[in-house]
């Protein structure tokens, strides 16, 4: 049967086709752009090339500029571990030598991994059907960001103790207790980990396709609730605990210093170790922060909503954490903060009183560090040594 043309219809029956036309055409349209948004794609390609994908040269630079940075945090402290002889200082570099040995180790596999993903074009279907790659993404992301957090609360807890029970930390904490909290330290952020795997909930592909972590989006049982519940609220009392155990130790330093207590054993390191865990956990904070209290925002919320451009960006944050560590060490050491307070002392003038007061401390750490234990150095001694005498050494 021949269809009759447009120029035959009457005008009422022309208007009404077009009418049908434009509307299945708009209709059509629609569809597709909501099969756009709503289609997760593998791939770098958009529907209309607008969106622009997660590059891989953000992950890339921050995987070079930490891998550097804890290299050279490690050399220095490896350097200071072999010549000290202070038995709290050679606690404080064992777990921060740890603690950068951490950090390097999480920029090398969790940048390996993420530059593999984006090697193959984010298509997770392709090469881990069976999910484990993906499974060890998430439990490297989970162990390499809990550990740096429990071994900061760690050493702040030894510093906490050293200062204000002295006595205690040297007879009762050796050195193979502090290797045992070490380890301990290692183990809960390991458990943590695996524990999605124990419990048959695997980590997820986010996303943005670009990486694995818990079950964040969709519908959620007790379970996907509880276990990034578990992971923010131990990354917020480990916070919390080292921000409790430094503002204890500074306390009693500065009530040392203000009672003028000058004891035999110079507290210039002291000093320099409570600077670094303020500056340890100053980054921690800032850059830990929003993502744990983000997942915990996400772990319980009513209304389903996508996450995934913020989870990212607080995620990218978060990893600053093990850039920033190592130049923590490697600025706040003795030598550049005496510098520092010469710069001051050039500043302030020539009569700096705490300028000097410093700088007997560092010659009565200097020369207690190169006492082999054979007694305590006289104290009263090195007080009574000329300004000049201390500069020429300092």
């Amino acid at each position: 049967m021949e269809t009759p043309s447009i120029n035959t219809l009457t005008p009422e029956a022309t208007g009404m086709m077009r009418l049908v036309d434009f509307m299945s055409t708009m209709s059509a349209n629609g569809s597709s752009e909501a099969g756009c948004r709503s289609e997760v794609r593998p791939s770098n390609n958009s529907c209309d090339g607008s969106q622009k994908e997660p590059s891989i040269t953000a992950s890339a630079v921050s995987m070079t500029v930490g891998i550097f940075s804890n290299s050279l945090a490690l050399f220095i402290l490896v350097k200071s571990y072999n010549r000290i002889r202070i038995k709290s200082k050679a606690s404080f570099l064992l777990f921060a030598s740890s603690l950068v040995v951490t950090d390097l180790l999480g920029h090398l596999i969790n940048g390996s991994l993420v530059i593999f993903v984006y090697s193959f074009h984010k298509k997770w279907e392709t090469f881990d059907p069976h999910r484990i790659v993906c499974g060890v993404f998430g439990a490297c992301m989970v162990f390499f960001g809990l550990s740096p957090l429990f071994l900061g609360s760690a050493m702040a807890v030894e510093r906490c103790i050293g200062v204000t029970r002295p006595i205690f930390h040297s007879t009762a904490l050796a050195s193979y207790h502090m290797k045992r909290l070490l380890g301990l330290t290692w183990l809960l952020a390991a458990l943590v980990a695996v524990l999605p795997v124990l419990l048959w909930r695997p980590y997820r592909v986010q996303s943005s396709r670009s990486w694995c972590f818990f079950h964040m989006e969709g519908p959620k049982d007790w379970l996907d609730v509880l276990l990034p519940l578990l992971f923010s609220m131990l990354g917020l009392m480990a916070l919390l605990l080292s921000i409790v155990c430094n503002a204890m130790t500074s306390c009693a330093l500065l009530r040392s210093r203000l009672r003028r207590k000058h004891h035999c054993r110079g507290t210039s390191y002291h000093i320099e170790m409570i600077c670094q865990l303020l500056g340890i956990m100053l980054v921690s904070c800032v850059c830990w922060g929003p993502l744990l209290i983000r997942v915990i925002v996400l772990s319980t919320r009513a209304k389903e909503e996508p996450a995934s451009l913020s989870l990212l960006m607080v995620v990218r944050m978060a990893t600053w954490n093990q850039i920033l560590d190592p130049w923590v060490y490697i600025l706040l050491r003795k030598a550049v903060l005496r510098k520092m307070f010469t710069l001051l002392h050039g500043c302030c003038g020539p009569k700096s009183y705490f300028l000097q007061r410093w700088q007997r401390s560092v010659l009565r750490s200097s020369l207690e560090t190169s006492n082999s234990g054979f007694g305590p150095t006289d104290c009263r001694l090195l007080g009574k040594l000329p300004d000049t005498a201390i500069k020429a050494i300092a």
